[in-house]
C-alpha cells in the first residue's frame, strides 16, 4: 500500500536521493586538469569557484596546453574581465553621441542617417537631458515605404504605373518625426551599471540602445548592444565601416598629431616612456582629458600647453565644448625676451665694438687735454 500512494501526499519526496551530496559535487567535473591539480598542490590552494579556476588556468598556461584556441583563449579573457566591467567603462560619452530633435523633418532625418551611419539615434526634445526614445533607420523606411505605395485604384487610372508600385513623390519629405509615430523606447541605466548585466537586459527586453544617465538625470552617454558584444570579440566593422585613421601619428619633424579622443596609453606606446603625464593623468584616460586635467580649464585653439615631461602640446582644433586634434613635440629652448634697454644699446654700438656692460664702471681714457687743471 506504501508503494501506491500518491507523490503529491509528499510533495518532499527524497526516498530516491543520497542521503548527502557533497558541496560543489554538481558544478565539478569528475576529473580535474591535471594542470590545476598541480597549481593546488604547489601552492596549497583549495577548491574555489569555477571563475576562479578558469582564471588560475589561463594565466597558467599555455595556449595548446587546455585545448583553446588563441581566439578562444581571448575571448574567455573578455567574459571574465565583463564581470567586473561598468557601463562608464564602454559607453559613447555624450560630446560623441548623434542626435535628433523629436520635430526633425523626414528629409533631414534621411540626410542625417547616412552621414551618422548609425542604424538608431537618439531622439530628444530641447536637449539631451530630456529624452523621448530613439527612431530606427528600419522604421523610417517602413513608414516611407507605406506612404508611397500606390494602391490598386490608382494604378488603373495610370497611363503608366510606377514601379514595383511606389511611388515616392508621395511621401511628405517635411513632415516632423513626431508625426510619423515610429519613435521606439530607450533603456535609460547608470554608469555604474555592470556591462554583462545591461547585455543580459537588452536580450531581454529587445531594445538594443541604453541612455546613460548620471544621478540628476542628465545624460551622460549612450551605449548599444554592439558597445557589449564586442568588449567579448573585440571590434566588429560591418560593410559600411570605413578604416579611421590611427589616434595619433609620427610626423617627419619627429613631433606627433594626435586625436584628443586618443587614450594615454596609446599615447605613451607611440611616444615612449619618457611621455609622463603625472598627477594630472591619474584620474582622466584620455589626451583631451590631460590637458583639462593639466591647465584646470578648457584649452582654445592655438593654444601652446608645456608638458608633460620635456613636451609641449598645440591645440591644432577645437571647439567651446572639447579640444579635437594637437600636436605633440619635444620642448623648444625659448631664449629669455631681451630688455627695451638692451636693445638700444645692441642698435647703437658701432661694428666690431662690444656694447659696454651694465656694470661696467671703468671710464674711457680723457681726450688731449681734458681732465688737466
Amino acid at each position: 500500500m506504501a508503494d501506491s500512494e500518491p507523490t503529491h501526499d509528499n510533495p518532499r519526496n527524497t526516498r530516491n536521493l543520497p542521503a548527502v551530496v557533497p558541496q560543489g559535487a554538481l558544478a565539478r567535473p569528475a576529473t580535474e586538469n591535471w594542470l590545476l591539480r598541480a597549481i593546488r598542490t604547489l601552492f596549497g590552494w583549495k577548491a574555489g569557484s569555477v571563475r576562479d579556476d578558469l582564471q588560475v588556468v589561463l594565466d597558467a598556461s599555455q595556449p595548446d596546453e587546455v585545448g583553446f584556441t588563441a581566439v578562444e583563449r581571448t575571448m574567455l579573457r573578455n567574459i571574465l574581465g565583463l564581470h567586473e566591467r561598468r557601463i562608464a567603462d564602454v559607453m559613447v560619452h555624450r560630446a560623441d553621441m548623434i542626435a535628433v530633435k523629436r520635430d526633425i523633418s523626414l528629409g533631414e532625418l534621411m540626410d542625417l542617417f547616412e552621414s551618422a551611419a548609425h542604424s538608431r539615434l537618439v531622439v530628444y526634445n530641447e536637449s539631451l537631458d530630456d529624452p523621448v526614445g530613439m527612431v530606427h533607420i528600419r522604421d523610417l523606411l517602413a513608414f516611407m515605404t507605406a506612404k508611397a505605395r500606390v494602391t490598386t485604384s490608382t494604378k488603373t487610372r495610370r497611363k503608366k504605373p510606377p514601379p514595383a508600385g511606389l511611388d515616392l513623390r508621395a511621401v511628405d519629405l517635411a513632415l516632423p518625426l513626431s508625426q510619423a509615430s515610429i519613435i521606439r523606447k530607450l533603456l535609460y541605466v547608470p554608469p555604474s551599471m555592470r556591462a554583462i548585466d545591461l547585455l543580459v537586459q537588452m536580450q531581454a527586453s529587445r531594445i538594443h540602445l541604453a541612455l546613460v544617465v548620471d544621478e540628476y538625470g542628465g545624460t551622460d552617454g549612450l551605449v548599444s548592444m554592439e558597445d557589449l558584444v564586442e568588449q567579448i570579440v573585440g571590434e566588429i566593422d560591418d560593410e559600411h565601416d570605413s578604416d579611421e585613421p590611427p589616434a595619433i601619428v609620427r610626423q617627419p619633424d619627429n613631433s606627433f598629431i594626435a586625436d584628443a579622443r586618443a587614450s594615454l596609453d596609446d599615447v605613451r606606446s607611440v611616444i615612449g616612456e619618457e611621455f609622463v603625464p603625472g598627477e594630472a593623468g591619474e584620474e582622466v584616460e584620455t589626451l583631451g582629458g590631460y590637458l583639462v586635467s593639466h591647465v584646470g580649464r578648457l584649452p582654445v585653439r592655438g593654444e601652446v600647453i608645456s608638458g608633460p615631461g620635456n613636451f609641449e602640446v598645440e591645440v591644432l582644433d577645437a571647439d567651446p565644448r572639447r579640444v579635437k586634434r594637437l600636436r605633440i613635440a619635444p620642448r623648444k629652448e625659448r631664449q629669455p625676451p631681451r630688455t627695451q634697454r638692451e636693445s638700444r644699446r645692441r642698435e647703437a654700438a658701432p661694428e666690431g665694438n662690444p656694447p659696454p656692460q651694465a656694470n661696467d664702471n671703468t671710464r674711457p681714457p680723457p681726450a688731449d687735454g681734458a681732465g688737466s687743471q
